[in-house]
């Protein structure tokens, strides 16, 4: 017998919460300039008490091929990859019109 969720009140296996709050969220991407003239992509807006950022952060980083942390709740890469990560956050499954890029 498998687990329930709480929030949908389907098996663990078929829980669709996480499909439902990236629908929902509005995501805004953009770049901050750090010392000595570098770039950081910063990526807002995405939950984390419904989303595992963790696991986001991670495929960015594998895809584009650089560093990456979570601070209080938002991604930041390193280096300018606006474009990019809003084609690999609709590739996750995010909706494009929900990702702003500025």
């Amino acid at each position: 017998m498998s687990e329930i969720c709480t929030t949908c009140g389907l098996p663990k296996e078929l829980c669709v919460c996480e499909e439902i709050a990236k629908e929902s969220q509005k995501i805004i991407v953009k770049t901050v300039k750090k010392k000595f003239g570098k770039y950081n992509t910063v990526i807002e807006g995405i939950d984390s008490k419904d989303i595992d950022t963790k696991e986001v952060l991670k495929k960015l980083k594998t895809l584009l091929a650089c560093g990456g942390t979570i601070k209080q709740g938002v991604i930041e890469l390193q280096g300018d990859h606006k474009q990019k990560v809003k084609n690999a956050l609709i590739q996750m499954g995010f909706l494009q019109n929900t990702i702003e890029v500025r």
